[in-house]
């Protein structure tokens, strides 16, 4: 089986963001969230659950995206201010391991 390229879900704090999907979009969401559960061997996560990672792995691979985010420098803040994205996982400024 491939390796698909979104990973465990992980449970983070969330905002509430209501979007419509065409139904192919919806169908083919299910179909990834079944896939993913048998490539993890448990049941089918929720497939709303998916978005979100989807869309962060999107973002983070997106190199017209990257170098946009470089260039303005942009940084994490409250709702209307500008937006620093970083890799999942990757180390914030100021935290040292």
């Amino acid at each position: 089986m491939a390796k698909l390229k979104l990973g465990p879900l992980v449970d983070n704090k969330a905002v509430r963001l209501t979007v419509d999907l065409p139904a192919h979009v919806h169908r083919d969401l299910v179909a990834y969230a079944e896939v993913l559960g048998r490539e993890e061997g448990g049941p089918a996560a929720e497939a709303a659950k998916l978005i979100a990672p989807m869309l962060a792995r999107f973002m983070a691979t997106d190199r017209a995206f990257a170098k946009e985010r470089r260039r303005t420098d942009l940084t994490n803040k409250e709702p209307g201010d500008p937006v620093r994205l970083q890799r999942p996982g990757a180390e914030t400024p100021g935290e040292h391991g």
